[in-house]
């Protein structure tokens, strides 16, 4: 079987385009059909080789998505062929299994536990949610990164109360999934907060109490404005920018404030805290996934998202085929991006 996939031959290229040689199915192992694919800031650092040396290119890329599973091979009981499924980057229940090696002739193109940037993709068990097929596999593939670590820094990580005040730096996927969640829970003041006007547009449509362009010299003093009060209860963090994290814990009220990072940031940053922020009692954690249990969290965040999947859909900012991924990558390099889509 052959399959058309996006792959990086050289940190700082384009991603190339190529038909790989799907291998045999080993322990642990599922082939799915990809039906579509997000593109996340964790690719875009892997492609301009900001995440350090890559010692396994050529590879593939892409850790999150929808799909309908194909095949699967020995020991997987957790789907079968024609299950509809959400790929996701969060180690689940299953087999952990290995990585694979497509070809593409006499060319070895690596594969880790999950990919999605490939028309027909070689999963580890672990790496999947079986959905419903009353699911739209569209609005799904959110679920395999953004809604997990957005939703989950809210439901998983922040006592966030109807009295609470949360500011969002970052209109990204996961950025607006975090607002979503926190609307959710009724917080007094939901501040959004980003650089691009049309995002806080989105924003306050999706609910947010109110918005700020970002502009690092006045972000403090806006803040202060808009809450009446030194500091935020909370801080989420989904950017991947130095500043931005440094600004948004420095956002945080004393004694009581947390700041959540959960941007993507290159290898080898370093941000600066002051000392006396902590000693005040301010909190800085991070977030790994928004610390989901996948086969739990995700069908809870499921059926709390898809009755209103109509704001799901408004996450998706762009999508394009496959052979156009390089246009939805410059869109999120760009920072024009809220979610992009590959469709397959």
């Amino acid at each position: 079987m052959k399959s058309r996939a996006a792959v990086l031959t050289k940190c700082g290229d384009p991603l190339e385009l190529m038909e790989l040689e799907v291998p045999k199915l080993q322990e642990g192992q599922v082939l799915v059909k990809m039906q579509y694919s997000g593109i996340c800031r964790t690719q875009l650092n892997e492609i301009k080789g900001l995440k350090g040396p890559d010692k396994f290119l050529p590879h593939t890329l892409g850790h999150e998505g929808s799909g309908i599973v194909v095949d699967i091979g020995p020991g997987v009981t957790k789907v079968k062929a024609t299950d509809p499924v959400i790929l996701t980057w969060i180690k689940g229940e299953g087999i952990d299994a290995k990585g694979t090696v497509y070809r593409c002739g006499n060319l070895s193109v690596n594969s880790g536990p999950i990919s999605t940037f490939l028309e027909f993709a070689v999963i580890a068990e672990n790496r999947l949610i079986p959905i419903t097929s009353e699911i739209p596999l569209r609005e799904a593939s959110l679920f395999g990164c953004a809604i997990p670590t957005g939703a989950g820094i809210i439901y998983n990580q922040l006592d966030l109360t109807q009295d609470s005040t949360i500011a969002l730096f970052g209109l990204g996927g996961i950025g607006l999934s975090a607002l979503i969640a926190a609307v959710s829970k009724s917080a007094k003041q939901i501040i959004a907060i980003d650089l691009e006007p049309t995002k806080l547009t989105l924003a306050k449509e999706l609910g947010a109490t109110d918005t700020i362009l970002y502009e690092p010299d006045q972000l403090l003093s806006s803040l202060q404005a808009i809450t009446g009060q030194n500091g935020v209860d909370f801080a989420v963090e989904a950017v991947g920018k130095k500043e931005v994290m440094e600004l948004a814990f420095k956002a945080v009220k004393d004694q009581t404030g947390v700041c959540i990072l959960a941007g993507n940031v290159p290898k080898e940053t370093k941000i600066e805290c002051d000392p006396f922020d902590f000693i005040k009692g301010k909190k800085l954690f991070g977030s790994w996934g928004g610390n989901v249990k996948p086969d739990h969290d995700i069908p809870l965040f499921l059926k709390s998202f898809y009755p209103e999947n109509q704001q799901l859909t408004r996450l998706i900012s762009h999508e394009a085929p496959l052979d156009q991924i390089h246009s939805l990558v410059s869109l999120l390099d760009q920072g024009q991006a809220a979610r992009t889509l590959i469709t397959f």
